[in-house]
């Protein structure tokens, strides 16, 4: 029995091409350029901000963070930014009578972003607020205090194998493996991924016939 199911941001809830079309058009280089560079990192199983370091080296990244904000151009969430099934899948979750928990690593001023956006769910969180990211076993259990179930009755849903299934599923929670993204589709088909997961799914409004198994 599923009681609470918790979600992962970026590129589970969220778009990141936005994002990333915005640091390409900062740093004055192709946007296209930028989206490849994410790609190779990706593909290596880097750190995404790598891409920007590849880019530029010697970047400041907390120091172009704050130049963005000052410029106007800094971080932006809006209604645009959610895949098309956030909404039908989480109201459909709470309809059900599931507690719906958002919960990933992002900014404090993400946080504040998404609670703007006013999603239905019943807790929004972010590592920026809480003081510690995935894959850290603390974010895992901070998650299982707010979730309010016990660990075995969560399904945690992401795209990043590293940062998502494997470190939830040694949490003791039940895990849903997401095919979106960069992340979620370079390693969908990866057998230890396949094996940790307990569900792979390609959209949110799969997980409705979950609970209910």
């Amino acid at each position: 029995m599923i009681d609470t199911i918790a979600f992962d941001i970026g590129e589970t809830l969220t778009r990141d091409d936005r994002y990333w079309a915005s640091w390409a058009d900062w740093l004055g280089v192709p946007r296209h350029t930028l989206a490849a560079l994410v790609g190779a990192v990706t593909a290596q199983g880097r750190d995404n901000a790598d891409a920007l370091r590849l880019l530029r080296p010697d970047i400041d990244l907390a120091h172009e963070y704050a130049a963005r904000e000052a410029a106007g151009v800094g971080e932006q969430l809006g209604e645009q930014d959610l895949y098309d099934d956030v909404r039908p899948a989480l109201s459909a979750l709470r309809g059900l009578g599931v507690r719906v928990v958002v919960a990933g690593n992002q900014t404090v001023k993400a946080a504040q972003l998404l609670r703007a956006l006013d999603l239905p769910a019943d807790v929004v969180a972010t590592s920026g607020e809480w003081g510690v990211a995935k894959p850290s076993p603390d974010f895992f259990a901070r998650l299982i205090e707010v979730a309010q179930a016990a660990p075995q009755r969560i399904l945690y849903v992401g795209d990043h194998p590293v940062n998502d299934i494997f470190p939830a599923g040694r949490a003791g929670l039940r895990t849903a493996h997401l095919r979106r993204g960069p992340w979620g589709h370079l390693w969908a088909d990866d057998p230890e991924v396949t094996d940790a997961a307990d569900w792979s799914i390609r959209s949110l409004t799969e997980l409705t016939a979950l609970v209910g198994e």
